[in-house]
C-alpha cells in the first residue's frame, strides 16, 4: 500500500466543493489561505467571498483603504492579517505590476506568508514541489508515522518537514498537498477520527499502539492573560462617542467606547475606576450597568463590561484621542467583536 496514493484516491472521493480549489489565480489562492490561517473553513468562506467579490484583482485590494480592510474583515480576529495583506497587495502592485507571484522564493518575503502559505500558493498555482505543513497534516504524519516529537518544537519541526518533503516527491504537488491537509480535516480530525473506515489504517501506528488521541505531541503554552475592560458608553441622540485604539495592544486601529482597564472584574462595584472615571468625564458622572462578554482570545482571556455614562463632561483637550461620530458613521468604522456584538443586541439603536 502507497501512503500517498491511498490519501490522493481518498481525496478524490471525498474532498469538498470549495471555490479557490477551482483555480490556479495565485491572489484568490492566497486570499484563502490567509483568511484560513486559524480558521475553519466555515467560518472564513463567507469572509472569502465578500473579499473576493470587493476586491477581484490584486490591484483592487491595494486600491482599498485600512478602515475598509479591517471593515470587512471584522469578527475574524487576528487583525493583523488584515493589516499585512493590504501591505503585500500594495507591495505587488508597485513591485510586481499588480501579477501576483507564485514562486515559493519570492512569496515567502511577502509580508504575512509564512513558509506554509508559501508551499501552498506554489503548489496550488503553479504545481511547485513544496510540501506544506499545517495542523491538519502534523496530525496525519504524527499518527501514521508514530512521530512522537512535540510538533511545536524546533527538532519537531525540522523531522516533519523532513518527512513531508520526502513524501512529495513523484507526487503531483497541488493535488498530494490538498489531499493530506482534506484528509485531516475530514477523516483524521483531532477528535473522534474516522478509524474505522480509514483507507490507511492497517500501517497507522497510532492506532496499532493506541496512540490516537495522544499523538500529536505538543509543548505546553504558556497560560493566558486575564484582562477585565470597563467599556462607557456615551450616546447623543444618534452620535456615539467612540476612540481609534493605538497601536501596541489588541485590536489597534480598531473603534471602540472610552475604556478603563481594571485588575480584577468589579461587575457589581465600581470603586477600582471611579477615581479615574471623575477625573475623565467629570465629578457628577453617572454610570448604570448594561451587561457583560467573555472574549476569548489566543493569549487573553477579556471580561467585558458595558456600562451607560449620564451627566458627564468631555474635556477633549485631556480626551483628545475620542471624538463624536454618528450611528451610520460608526457603522462603517472597523471594531471589535466585543464591540459589534454589543451594537447587534438592540442596546443602542437609531
Amino acid at each position: 500500500m502507497s501512503f500517498q496514493r491511498e490519501i490522493v484516491k481518498w481525496y478524490t472521493i471525498n474532498k469538498r466543493e470549495l471555490p479557490w480549489r477551482d483555480t490556479t489565480d495565485a491572489y484568490v489562492i492566497w486570499l484563502s489561505e490567509i483568511i484560513l490561517q486559524q480558521t475553519r473553513v466555515e467560518q472564513g468562506l463567507p469572509y472569502f467571498q465578500r473579499f473576493l467579490q470587493n476586491y477581484p484583482t490584486v490591484n483592487d485590494f491595494a486600491n482599498a483603504t485600512e478602515a475598509q480592510v479591517l471593515k470587512l474583515w471584522q469578527g475574524l480576529g487576528y487583525y493583523s492579517r488584515g493589516r499585512n495583506m493590504l501591505f503585500t497587495a500594495r507591495l505587488i502592485q508597485e513591485n510586481y505590476a499588480g501579477v501576483f507571484p507564485t514562486k515559493y522564493e519570492e512569496l515567502i518575503l511577502l509580508k504575512g506568508v509564512g513558509e506554509y502559505t508559501a508551499a501552498a500558493i506554489s503548489s496550488f498555482s503553479a504545481n511547485e514541489s513544496r510540501a506544506v505543513l499545517d495542523g491538519n497534516v502534523f496530525r496525519v504524519l504524527s499518527r501514521y508515522f508514530g512521530i512522537e516529537t512535540a510538533i511545536n518544537s524546533t527538532d519537531g519541526k525540522k523531522e516533519f518537514t523532513a518527512l513531508a518533503n520526502a513524501l512529495i516527491i513523484d507526487q503531483n504537488p497541488a493535488i498530494y498537498n490538498q489531499a493530506i491537509m482534506e484528509f485531516g480535516a475530514l477523516q483524521c480530525k483531532p477528535k473522534s477520527p474516522d478509524c474505522l473506515n480509514c483507507p490507511v489504517q492497517s500501517g497507522c501506528y497510532a492506532r496499532a499502539n493506541a496512540r490516537v488521541n495522544v499523538l500529536p505531541l505538543k509543548l505546553k503554552t504558556l497560560k493566558k492573560r486575564i484582562r477585565y475592560f470597563n467599556y462607557f458608553v456615551c450616546q447623543e441622540g444618534e452620535n456615539l462617542l467612540v476612540k481609534k485604539r493605538i497601536a501596541g495592544d489588541v485590536w489597534q486601529e480598531l473603534y471602540d467606547f472610552p475604556l478603563i482597564e481594571t485588575e480584577k472584574n468589579y461587575l457589581k462595584t465600581q470603586e477600582s475606576f471611579l477615581p479615574e472615571l471623575k477625573n475623565n468625564f467629570g465629578p457628577d458622572c453617572l454610570i448604570t450597568p448594561i451587561s457583560e462578554q467573555k472574549h476569548l482570545l489566543t493569549h487573553q482571556t477579556i471580561y467585558v463590561q458595558f456600562f451607560g455614562l449620564d451627566n458627564y463632561i468631555i474635556n477633549f483637550n485631556k480626551n483628545a484621542e475620542i471624538k463624536w461620530v454618528s450611528l451610520a458613521e460608526f457603522e462603517e468604522l472597523p471594531q471589535p467583536k466585543v464591540i459589534a456584538n454589543f451594537m447587534n443586541s438592540n442596546s443602542i439603536k437609531q
